[in-house]
């Protein structure tokens, strides 16, 4: 992505969480969830409806996740990263539907058990939560970890996929 190549994005909320989504033409390339610093750098950004073509149907896709009627997504991605990022969400990518997996699972698969803490900071660098379900990751011991959309999004997420019990009081 370039300062002066045009973004299109839109924001809706869905389920009590807002989203706000910014695409290139190649594809989606931000997803900020209850963000209040949802900005990207770039000189030319379009503000459209969330049902624009520009944004590949990706919040009608997300509407059907939020409402169980979608488990995978199909939308072109145009995300940037290292290397090392890039092999991380590749692995987070790979994980189903409903279920979860340790930092410690994903850093052996990206060829270093070592790595827990910076395939850490990869999952909280992941530019398309939800899309690239970095929410199911959890630590080593059972407990859910941190998210860059906040634990409470995470809970959520996790609770509409049957991973986590609903709770009856918050």
């Amino acid at each position: 992505m370039t300062n002066n190549e045009i973004l299109y994005f839109a924001s809706s909320k869905i389920l009590g969480i807002q989203l706000k989504i910014f695409a290139s033409r190649k594809g989606i390339v931000k997803i900020f969830l209850n963000n209040k610093s949802d900005i990207l750098e770039s000189s030319n950004q379009t503000n459209l409806q969330p049902d624009d073509p520009f944004l590949f149907n990706v919040f009608q896709q997300l509407d059907e996740y939020f409402h169980c009627k979608r488990k995978t997504f199909k939308v072109p991605l145009d995300i940037h990263g290292t290397e090392f990022q890039k092999k991380v969400w590749n692995e987070l990518s790979k994980v189903p539907y409903g279920k979860t997996v340790s930092y410690k699972t994903i850093a052996e698969k990206v060829g270093d058990v070592k790595s827990i803490r910076a395939v850490g900071r990869a999952n909280g660098a992941n530019p398309v939560p939800i899309i690239i379900p970095c929410h199911r990751i959890i630590n080593s011991d059972g407990s859910i970890g941190g998210y860059s959309g906040g634990i409470k999004i995470k809970e959520k997420l996790l609770e509409l996929e049957g991973i986590l019990e609903p709770r009856l009081f918050i």
